[in-house]
């Protein structure tokens, strides 16, 4: 059962049809989670694993499929790549309570993965993410992340391209570069920094507590940091989330993605960096994305940038 990608004609952008997606296990009771040691995934102790998503929204291959187009539609086989990361054997553990060896290890293990889906011919882009917390949409409590591997560029990421792009054309300097230098001159929106990295957030966040991760130095992806910029990476992760669970002093649900430059092709002008999103707008109210949201793709964030980096620094200094 293929995957299939179908043209939005007015949107200009993909949209992945992927039946396989339906047969994914829904929050399956402790004893018998698939990502657990013994488990249907896991038949062996591990430390970190990969593998391929049984129920993928992306298959690598698409024989089934017969690309057609014509002066309305477009269809194309929905080829590309879904893995699983598992960042532990502990079930109960996460991204926020696993040491911080453990999380340097997962940031070389991100890279190993970039770099080897990226080799593959028919890959443009590769997707490093994490869903925490049922509301987020999570299937499966057991720590873990996902890596897509596009047939394309994905279009946030072919806007962020394209915006800073038109920037260095007309400021001849990087736009990430520079929001970077406005926020740590302002400092009202800074959570945390180390040597090499500066968590904010941002200006224009368009949800409640949405926190970015901006390496210092102008580079596009993993495998250009240095192995000092891999150990603060994992530091800086380890901090926010630990925050970002004593804000309310539960599991914060949230969004974790990476974006960098796409595989192919060459992009001086973009910037490595995280995005991190929550719902939570307050300790029992949720942010919904409702239809000024997704039906005319205007966010309204409840929450003022300002006050959500006020309390998440204060957390971060009681840790």
């Amino acid at each position: 059962m293929s995957s299939e990608l179908r043209w939005h004609p007015f949107l200009k952008e993909w949209v992945i049809v992927a039946e396989k997606v339906q047969e994914r296990p829904v929050l399956p009771a402790r004893n018998v989670c698939p990502l657990c040691y013994g488990g249907v995934e896991i038949p062996k102790p591990f430390d970190i694993a990969v593998f391929e998503n049984r129920y993928p929204s992306l298959t690598k291959e698409t024989p089934d499929i017969i690309p057609w187009e014509d002066d309305l539609y477009k269809l194309e086989g929905g080829r590309g790549v879904c893995e699983v990361v598992l960042y532990t054997m502990e079930h109960d553990s996460s991204m926020s309570r696993m040491p911080l060896e453990q999380i340097e290890k997962l940031v070389l293990v991100w890279e190993d993965r970039y770099k080897d889906l990226g080799s593959l011919d028919f890959i443009k882009y590769v997707f490093i993410f994490e869903n925490r917390g049922e509301i987020i949409g999570v299937s499966l409590h057991h720590p873990h992340g996902q890596i897509y591997a596009f047939p394309y560029i994905p279009p946030i990421i072919e806007k962020e391209i394209i915006s800073s792009y038109e920037f260095y054309n007309q400021k001849n300097k990087c736009l990430f570069c520079s929001i970077l230098e406005r926020e740590l001159s302002e400092g009202v929106r800074v959570v945390y920094e180390n040597k090499h990295f500066v968590a904010f957030v941002p200006f224009y966040g368009r949800y409640p507590f949405e926190l970015h991760i901006y390496s210092k130095r102008h580079l596009g992806s993993l495998p250009e940091m240095t192995y000092a910029e891999k150990i603060y990476l994992a530091e800086i992760i380890q901090k926010i989330t630990k925050a970002y669970d004593n804000v309310y002093g539960f599991n914060f649900s949230y969004m974790m993605v990476f974006h960098q430059k796409p595989v192919k092709g060459e992009f001086p002008n973009y910037h490595f960096h995280i995005e991190f999103y929550s719902l939570h707008r307050s300790k029992d109210k949720i942010k919904y994305l409702a239809g000024v949201e997704s039906g005319a793709g205007t966010f309204i964030n409840p929450l003022p940038p300002e006050e959500s980096a006020e309390l998440m620094r204060y957390v971060i200094r009681r840790l």
